[in-house]
């Protein structure tokens, strides 16, 4: 959605974000400390997830021309009525004495029962989680829960010439679960059948690589073999799509199994390693023996121009389209009956220091 379309209504709402990677560990403030401790010993810090979803989110909101504040704890005290957003991540439900209502996410727990009684110990009014299958998942505890994904940024993950294209296939790994196992039967199999047919190959570690290595690989890519094993939004995957390369993706179904729930504590299925996708992203496979069966007409799509990834990126998941579903969360929320707020205060005096980050912080940030 282009962003000039969006119209600011009389009553349009300044959303209070906030968003936190890192907590305090030893003592008030040691996290800055940490980082940069950290970028002297090992460099540059590579991207996380929780910060990439913040900062497309607020990309989009910019592109719409939507006001917002972010970490303004002082504020959200003075102002108990507005909408507190915690973007991420959960220790921030335990800094602040929250009077305001809660849209809470999309970095939120990895499941219900690490917090079964959130809704009546905060005033916690929505979740909200990247992707629809971790929905069914959480609704049975928590029926206040929405899918939202946030967008890709189209206009740096994009298509690269066709006379950069020197590699056949970007192999991405982000194979976790019982990863001995699948090196063999998946991982192996599948170099061995792309050396088998002088298929030029690069492979990426979730995990071991920054951005720009991504960026230039997908470049050089005329396709990716996505191993995953679920996703609940798959960033990756699908900044390959909005670079237009195809993805012949595995996604096995099944159960949920992270080893901290499965199966003593949580059997769910199925999951999804691709929860956004249709037939221009190109093919899914469940197992080895479907790869082995279905490499062959995916390259060949590939090699006609079958696949339009970028289109379906175009169509689903830009910036503004996904800021704006968030935007429409909100509002929806607080044309909600008002219910009674009282004054906010702070649990310390260290939750103040939360909106002294200068990468962060903006008292009222205007597009």
């Amino acid at each position: 959605m282009p962003a000039n379309t969006f119209e600011h209504a009389p009553d349009t709402m300044i959303l209070n974000l906030f968003y936190e990677d890192k907590d305090d560990r030893w003592f008030p403030g040691d996290r800055h400390l940490r980082r940069i401790v950290r970028r002297l010993l090992l460099g540059e810090p590579r991207m996380s997830g929780q910060l990439r979803v913040f900062l497309n989110f607020c990309a989009g909101l910019d592109r719409l021309g939507i006001r917002y504040r972010v970490n303004d704890y002082g504020y959200i005290a003075e102002h108990p009525d507005e909408l507190a957003c915690i973007v991420g991540r959960t220790f921030l439900l335990d800094k602040f004495l929250w009077k305001s209502p809660i849209l809470l996410g999309a970095a939120v727990h990895n499941h219900p029962l690490d917090d079964p009684d959130l809704f009546k110990r905060l005033p916690v009014k929505k979740v909200v989680v990247p992707g629809p299958w971790y929905v069914d998942m959480y609704r049975p505890y928590w029926p206040e829960t929405e899918a939202w994904p946030v967008g890709i940024d189209t206009n740096l993950w994009a298509p690269s010439a066709r006379a950069q294209k020197t590699v056949d296939v970007l192999i991405y790994d982000k194979v976790h679960w019982d990863r001995e196992r699948y090196a063999s039967e998946m991982i192996e199999p599948v170099r061995a059948r792309l050396v088998k047919e002088g298929r030029s190959f690069t492979e990426l570690r979730y995990g071991s690589y920054k951005e720009a290595d991504f960026q230039a690989a997908l470049a050089r890519s005329r396709a990716m073999i996505f191993l995953c094993q679920s996703e609940s939004q798959g960033i990756a995957y699908q900044q390959a799509l909005s670079c237009g390369v195809p993805v012949f993706a595995w996604d096995p179904g099944g159960p949920w199994r992270d080893p901290d729930y499965y199966p003593h504590r949580v059997q769910f299925a199925p999951v999804s390693s691709v929860p956004y996708w249709d037939e221009r992203c190109g093919v899914k496979f469940t197992d080895i023996a479907g790869f082995e069966t279905g490499w062959d007409n995916f390259w060949a799509g590939c090699t006609a121009g079958a696949f339009d990834p970028r289109g379906y990126i175009l169509d689903n998941l830009t910036l503004e389209q996904r800021a704006l579903q968030y935007y429409e969360i909100a509002r929806s929320i607080m044309r909600q009956p008002a219910m009674s707020q009282t004054s906010a205060r702070p649990v310390d005096e260290a939750s103040e220091g939360l909106s002294r980050d200068p990468k962060l912080h903006w008292r009222y940030r205007m597009s």
